[in-house]
């Protein structure tokens, strides 16, 4: 795989198209992270996060779904996480535990599959500035809203930082890096 950016189909400077680059290019880091790795290695914890390669694709594959489904259904799509009970919250967290039935390539798929799902509703979506308020969380400003445009930024800056997470985790593993 190559790391090299090469524009999608659109218009130059179209910004659908510059928002759906910087997700492939920052997708195509967090994919390139697992190369070659085993099942056995996708669940090692390297480092003090409590997060796995693998579990990083399932929390990133839920992520992108979750707000995707924002941008369609507002804050109903994800709930109001200030109501969530301690199993609730137990639930939530273990969308990034890899069970043991998971596999690498079926993470990749759907992986893949919110990934087109999600480029997608950026093709179709009317209007970009279609906007909802937040769902109800203690780390969001009561009343926020953000729009579609806001929600596919929140997506690029999640899968950036955790491909970034994800480097690590593998540096510590092996010593193979995304980039360096």
């Amino acid at each position: 795989m190559t790391m090299a950016t090469t524009a999608p189909t659109g218009v130059a400077g179209d910004e659908r198209a510059d928002l759906l680059e910087s997700l492939r290019l920052h997708r195509g880091f967090l994919r390139f992270t697992v190369r070659g790795l085993n099942e056995e290695q996708i669940r090692l914890r390297t480092t003090a996060s409590e997060l796995c390669l693998g579990g990083l694709i399932k929390h990133v594959t839920a992520g992108e779904r979750g707000w995707t489904d924002f941008i369609l259904e507002g804050p109903s799509a994800m709930g109001d996480f200030t109501a969530m009970t301690p199993e609730e919250q137990e639930q939530w967290a273990a969308r990034s535990v890899v069970r043991p039935e998971e596999t690498l390539e079926g993470l990749l798929e759907e992986y893949a599959a919110v990934a087109a799902r999600t480029d997608e509703i950026v093709a179709t979506l009317p209007d970009l500035g279609v906007s909802h308020p937040l769902p109800r969380a203690p780390w969001f400003e009561e009343g926020a809203r953000w729009s579609a445009r806001r929600a596919l930024l929140h997506i690029i800056a999640e899968t950036a930082q955790h491909a970034g997470h994800a480097d690590i985790i593998r540096e510590s593993m092996d010593g193979q890096k995304t980039m360096g």
